[in-house]
């Protein structure tokens, strides 16, 4: 361990330096700020007159709280690894013990920073904005179906570990088992920015258990991900342009759960673009979901024709994502890989419980390196 030892001044100031480029874009001053006025809002008496205003309030403030602690934290542990090495130095017995410790400290320090360092790489128009997420089933019949479920539950989870609120606002089953498509929203900061890299086509390659002959199946889903719209985003969208029909909710296998016309399907006439809400319990917060989600893939198309306008003016006629992005093979072995980055875990299980953010992470850093080479 004693050569290790010499390399300690060295990776500690690397680390400082890590922190301070990372505290300049999360700016600490302004989270605190941000605070005070978050949790005034929320000891407001009224606040739960208005329950989503209130849990928008309540989870945005838990997420910059966790911002804060996470950056301060990381503060801390630096100074102690830097206590750790000093003591090492004046005690001659424990020395080695000590020395590993602050190795094993070093190493998790590095990670965590590495993990902080991302959000300093979300700088898109929409990165900062909270997400809305749609997963379709795509071909491969049943399996596909099943898989599209799969994954609804392995991003739910992922939310669920980093602390993020969701809201399924649509299912739609399939006729045997899995879904036919889902929608959901992510309500934390930086959803967007952070999923953004989770769209396109996934494919699940293992034994199907709903064929009887045990044969290998592939199957795929796409996902797409979108910022969720603001107030401030003036997509007007006249009545003329909408076309909106309403039918019965229905659940798993056509039963029905709910005995009025509630659900809405919404098609936008210029476009073609089709939203269906069904998990509101009314007709009319179904159609205000359906708005809601319309306007954030309107918002979307455009900042795309945006960018392809940009892309065609600097004379940039490559696509952005391949067909398939990822690939979950459970036989003949087993193995989740992106195809884009080459990131891959051989942990199947643990990555459909949502054990996703080394391959978020991944991407985000190959989408920042691709956002260089084009400049």
């Amino acid at each position: 361990m004693e050569g290790v030892s010499t390399e300690f001044p060295e990776e500690i100031s690397t680390l400082r330096e890590t922190l301070a480029n990372i505290m300049a874009v999360t700016r600490p001053d302004e989270l605190r700020a941000q605070i005070a006025e978050l949790s005034k809002q929320a000891a407001a008496p009224d606040l739960w007159d208005d329950p989503d205003n209130a849990q928008q309030i309540t989870s945005e403030l838990s997420h910059v709280q966790s911002e804060l602690a996470r950056v301060e934290k990381m503060g801390e542990r630096i100074d102690d690894l830097e206590a750790i090495i000093e003591l090492a130095e004046e005690e001659e017995d424990d020395r080695e013990m000590l020395l590993e410790d602050a190795q094993s400290q070093l190493e998790s320090i590095q990670k965590d920073l590495a993990d902080l360092e991302i959000k300093t790489l979300l700088s898109g128009d929409y990165d900062e904005r909270e997400a809305v997420v749609t997963i379709r089933s795509g071909a491969g019949g049943v399996d596909a179906a099943d898989f599209a479920e799969m994954l609804l539950r392995m991003y739910l989870r992922w939310a669920e570990r980093n602390g993020y609120s969701t809201k399924v606002m649509d299912t739609s089953y399939a006729e045997e088992a899995g879904l036919k498509s889902a929608t959901f929203e992510v309500n934390a900061p930086y959803a967007y920015g952070t999923l953004s890299v989770e769209a396109g086509t996934h494919r699940l390659v293992r034994i199907s258990p709903f064929d009887n002959q045990g044969r290998r199946q592939t199957s795929f889903a796409a996902v797409e991900v979108i910022p969720l719209i603001e107030t401030t985003d003036h997509i007007d969208i006249p009545d003329a342009d909408l076309k909106v029909d309403v039918f019965r909710s229905s659940g798993p296998g056509g039963q029905s759960v709910n005995t009025t016309d509630s659900a809405v399907r919404m098609t936008h006439i210029p476009t073609g673009i089709v939203v269906s809400m069904q998990n509101e319990k009314s007709q009319i917060q179904n159609r205000a979901a359906a708005l809601r989600v319309l306007q954030s893939r309107l918002l979307q198309l455009r900042h795309e024709q945006e960018q392809a306008e940009r892309r065609e003016l600097a004379g940039d006629v490559k696509a952005s994502w391949g067909d398939q992005m990822r690939s979950y093979v459970l036989q003949p072995y087993q193995m989740v890989k992106d195809l884009r980055t080459g990131h891959e875990n051989g942990n199947t299980a643990a990555v459909f419980d949502g054990e996703i953010d080394d391959f978020i992470n991944a991407g985000i850093r190959w989408r920042k390196d691709a956002e260089v080479q084009q400049d």
